[in-house]
């Protein structure tokens, strides 16, 4: 068992001491500045996250990948051990961590099965924008019961109409004394079926030719209450052990305090929460390319043709080749852009980029897994094919591929523009 409550005591209260300088140079060991060293916590991190992903998800993974059954039981262990819900405020009673050590976190656990690992990430989509525009009272009303239990949030944004056109967003709140009465629906939301609480977008301005800065609203939306109907678990190509519903709002009633700093703030809200998620999404994305190399490069050693392992074989040690550049320099990416919002840098920029790169190498690495394993890697009965039909949704959620090649062109002709002007 996992349960050893003094040292997880200890344990968070180093990362509360380390977590606001997740890669600051060590008494001046980097005087140049730059420190690809982890400090002695950030170390205690990654290794308490892969011993758990070793004992507790590798060894479940494909059944829960075979059934799409939600993985309570691990997430009540990640729970107890503190691997959740580490960015929540020090005065809610939370750690405080920062994006970087929580990227940590997420290669880990991607590593051992991205379908786990997106159940408990999404829970931190849900809490992200609680914990970026919430008041004190809500984030102690909110944020607080994710410390008091293992329970998991919500982020409702994304309808059957509008995935990464957020303008597009028809589901309205309308404004009736002191609450607001939410209709629409929702889709592919993660954690729809099984969250506690929602954060949900939603259009308050009537005009359909208002900006989108100031035409929506975000609300925080409780499951329990009444009109909010989660629709059947979806049947995914990959990832099958996330919780992906669609979730119809009728009529719900929500009260004036449950707004996220005020009328209009939405668009804003929801913008601000990718900057800090998209890199976890990324290191998730990089765990699994990580996997995909190992499997690959222990298959190929094993796997004879010809009277010598096919590792020997250039066409086969190329491939391995890529696969590790590949993973190497989507992991710089992501910490870099977690280091620049960990330091009050804007990272929009960064974080597509890591979250594209991410994204693209993780899919080209499971395709060239499948490659090296040839006909088995084909066949279910070896954990390479799971590998490729996870990595799709890399490219898709949390904005597209082709998404996040429009924002980073849009940052990169801003930036030329402001240099010529």
């Amino acid at each position: 068992m996992f349960r050893q409550v003094s040292k997880l005591t200890v344990f968070k209260q180093s990362v509360r001491h380390f977590s606001k300088t997740p890669l600051a140079c060590s008494a001046g060991k980097y005087p140049n500045g730059f420190n690809f060293e982890l400090n002695d916590t950030q170390k205690e991190i990654q290794e308490l996250a892969r011993k758990f992903v070793r004992e507790e998800i590798i060894p479940v993974a494909a059944e829960h990948d075979r059934t799409g059954k939600y993985p309570w039981e691990i997430i009540k262990k990640a729970w107890a051990l503190g691997l959740t819900n580490n960015h929540i405020p020090a005065h809610v009673g939370g750690m405080e961590g920062s994006v970087f050590d929580g990227c940590l976190v997420a290669e880990e656990l991607g590593y051992g099965c991205t379908g786990i690992m997106t159940a408990l990430e999404a829970s931190g989509l849900g809490q992200t924008p609680v914990v970026l525009a919430g008041n004190k009272e809500q984030q102690k009303k909110y944020l607080g019961r994710l410390l008091e239990e293992p329970i998991v949030a919500a982020y409702g944004v994304t309808e059957p109409g509008a995935g990464s056109d957020v303008n597009g967003v028809k589901t309205k709140a309308v404004k009736k004394g002191k609450e607001w009465i939410l209709n629409g629906q929702k889709m592919w939301i993660t954690n729809g079926g099984v969250a506690n609480w929602y954060f949900v977008l939603a259009r308050t301005n009537p005009d359909p030719k208002a900006p989108a800065s100031n035409a929506f609203t975000g609300f925080i939306v409780e499951r329990e209450w009444e009109g909010v109907n989660p629709g059947r678990k979806e049947i995914n190509m990959g990832q099958r052990a996330s919780d992906t519903r669609g979730i119809t709002f009728e009529d719900v009633r929500i009260p004036e305090e449950n707004i996220l700093i005020g009328e209009g703030a939405g668009f804003k809200i929801a913008m601000m929460t990718f900057d800090k998620t998209r890199p976890p999404v990324a290191a998730g994305a990089v765990g699994l390319a990580r996997r995909c190399l190992d499997e690959a490069t222990r298959y190929a050693l094993e796997r004879k043709t010809f009277g010598v392992p096919i590792a020997a074989h250039q066409a086969v040690s190329f491939l391995l080749a890529d696969m590790a550049i590949g993973v190497d320099t989507a992991r710089l990416s992501y910490q870099k852009a977690a280091w620049e919002t960990d330091n009050g840098i804007k990272n929009t920029l960064q974080a597509s980029i890591a979250k594209c790169y991410a994204a693209d190498v993780a899919n080209k690495c499971a395709t060239d897994a499948v490659q090296v394993f040839g006909g088995n890697g084909f066949n279910s009965e070896y954990p390479v094919e799971k590998l490729m039909r996870d990595a799709k949704i890399y490219q898709i959620y949390e904005g597209t591929a082709q998404i996040q090649r429009l924002i980073v062109s849009r940052e990169i002709i801003g930036r030329a523009k402001q240099q010529l002007s």
